[in-house]
């Protein structure tokens, strides 16, 4: 496993957050706006090549970028490789996104940029219900998912896992246009989050003063969602918090129903949210604490 290079690569994303350069996850969106321009038809073989052939695209750079690296001396390879890693975790910016509803003079209007779901006539409550699932979900998505597989493969794992995650983001939708064309891409994406999901829910488990309610809430809620992952971490947070988060929202003007998660003891809002994002600084330090012991053990 790459215990150093996981390490280092969150202790990199921990400090200086999304690095000043063309964010890799871009070049995936152009890769995979140019194949759908060129390519896209109402059928599920076009989005399945779309799939294997970014995946393996990504690989190849991936491994030949690893590669060239072994060339450099050991600690500037590791440095390099944490560098490029780093670009996979999104920690600091999910963090800074979400807090910004606490401080935004138009807080719906910040909620958009984060969200799918119509925000135009939400309340209060709402948008920190919003707030609180895109922070617990994407804990999985943007930070704990890219993570595992960067310690299991390295540099390619990261890579492909965040060439799985750009795909499910921009095409696996259940519309007209994407049903079949999105299909491949959110089955695979579906299995590459399987883990990472119910971890992200453990460390929520190990943040929370209430465990038995957390995992209460798990048992009970966390396979209620669409989703087979999704559920889980938010209902590990909505455990965690002692509120009630999921229920009817707004998509594209349409209203769709899912399942409430979670015990509605206390309220959803501004004091729930910001005990939320204070779950950071315990996750990055059970998270470099697990990892730093690793990189000892090894």
């Amino acid at each position: 496993m790459f215990f150093e290079l996981a390490a280092l690569a969150y202790f990199v994303d921990m400090i200086f957050g999304e690095l000043p350069c063309k964010h890799p996850v871009v070049l995936m969106g152009d890769f995979i706006n140019a194949f759908e321009r060129r390519f896209y038809s109402d059928r599920i073989l076009p989005g399945a090549l779309l799939v294997v052939g970014l995946i393996k695209l990504t690989l190849l750079i991936s491994i030949a970028v690893a590669y060239l690296c072994g060339f450099l001396p050991d600690w500037l390879s590791l440095t390099v490789l944490a560098v490029l890693a780093s670009t996979g975790l999104a920690m600091n910016m999910l963090h800074e996104s979400v807090a910004a509803l606490l401080t935004a003079e138009q807080p719906k209007q910040a909620l958009s940029y984060l969200v799918s779901r119509d925000t135009q006539d939400m309340t209060e409550t709402e948008v920190y219900k919003a707030g609180l699932e895109t922070w617990a979900e994407n804990l999985s998505d943007g930070v704990i998912a890219p993570l595992f597989y960067l310690l299991l493969f390295g540099l390619p794992g990261i890579a492909v896992y965040k060439a799985i995650n750009t795909m499910d983001s921009m095409i696996a939708y259940k519309t007209e246009r994407y049903f079949y064309f999105g299909k491949t891409a959110a089955i695979v994406d579906d299995i590459a989050n399987y883990i990472p999901a119910r971890l992200t829910a453990l460390l929520i488990v190990a943040l929370a003063k209430d465990k038995q309610r957390v995992w209460q809430c798990l048992r009970r809620d966390g396979n209620k969602l669409e989703s087979p992952n999704a559920g889980y971490p938010i209902a590990a947070m909505a455990g965690a918090l002692g509120v009630a988060l999921g229920g009817d929202a707004s998509y594209h003007g349409q209203i769709k129903h899912k399942p409430t998660l979670g015990l509605a003891l206390n309220p959803v809002d501004k004091s729930a949210l910001t005990q939320a994002l204070q779950m950071k600084t315990g996750i990055n330090l059970i998270v470099l604490g697990l990892l730093a012991a690793g990189a000892l053990l090894s």
